[in-house]
């Protein structure tokens, strides 16, 4: 990419919407996800990496970028999003590296056991804790956001956090790398996002008490910030509907991100050109603040 506003030209997007959690595939445009633009160099070249979310939006790009740089993958989705995840397993296959699926809800905390497991299993051991996977919901008026909401919010981006890494972590050996996805809401809430904000602030805190408690095994922590990026996530209630149109263009770039634009960040964060990085967070946000 020579030019960021060239490749990526500013847009209004048509209004859409579809039942959570939604599909990439039917959405429009398609987000790019780099599959045919990401250009690899080995960078994460025998590392076994688990992906949550990663049938689409970020985590699809995040996956297939780790598959160009060597990397086999373990990939989470929720059953819902199968089509999706066989697009990506398809794609990852044909850069030669191995992919296993494993569709099941965050949400449970007996499931996020069962994913490390199958990983280990799949993998032997897991080098690169990659969490992408988020619920998030807009609500304009705090009088109708519902206690079901919050709880599922907070499991989903929050909890879900905590059971994967306790469960990860006896099968991550030293110079292994946990990757957590926050947000620009966790410095600029919105005010239609009052329980997901929260929930990427904690996320941000969280990535830094990690990473100081882990750093003397010779774990890295960080954390991903993405701003306004083109994902599902966004049609599916994540943005109010008279928002979608002009979506991002409140960024001093001047237009909403594509996942693939964030890979590279996942990518610097999971390969050892970042031996002497934790605790941090790296903002791909369009120049916001």
């Amino acid at each position: 990419m020579t030019n960021i506003n060239g490749e990526y030209a500013k847009q209004n997007f048509p209004k859409q919407s579809q039942p959570e959690p939604g599909l990439q595939s039917k959405m429009s445009p398609t987000p790019d996800d780099g599959a045919a633009s990401y250009v690899g160099h080995d960078r994460l070249k025998h590392k076994k990496a688990l992906i949550t979310g990663g049938d689409s939006g970020i985590g699809r790009s995040v996956a297939i970028a780790y598959a160009h740089e060597g990397a086999d993958i373990v990939l989470n989705y929720l059953p819902e999003e199968e089509p999706d995840a066989q697009e990506v397993k398809g794609i990852i296959e044909s850069l030669g590296r191995k992919i296993k699926l494993v569709p099941g809800d965050l949400k449970n905390e007996s499931f996020s056991q069962k994913l490390i497991d199958e990983a280990v299993s799949f993998f032997g051991d897991l080098s690169i804790l990659t969490l992408v996977a988020g619920k998030q919901q807009a609500e304009v008026d705090i009088a109708n956001l519902s206690t079901q909401q919050i709880t599922d919010t907070y499991a989903t981006n929050v909890f879900s956090l905590v059971w994967l890494v306790k469960a990860a972590l006896p099968h991550m050996q030293p110079g292994s790398s946990i990757i957590t996805t926050n947000s620009i809401q966790a410095e600029q809430p919105s005010s239609f996002l009052v329980d997901y904000a929260g929930t990427k602030a904690a996320i941000k805190n969280m990535t830094m008490s990690l990473a100081k408690q882990l750093a003397n095994r010779g774990i890295r922590v960080n954390s991903v910030a993405p701003g306004p990026i083109w994902t599902p996530l966004q049609i599916v209630g994540g943005q109010l509907p008279e928002n979608i149109p002009t979506f991002g263009q409140s960024t001093p770039i001047g237009r909403a991100g594509q996942p693939a634009e964030l890979a590279g960040a996942y990518v610097f964060l999971a390969s050892n050109e970042s031996s002497y990085v934790t605790g941090e967070s790296i903002n791909v946000t369009g120049g916001l603040k």
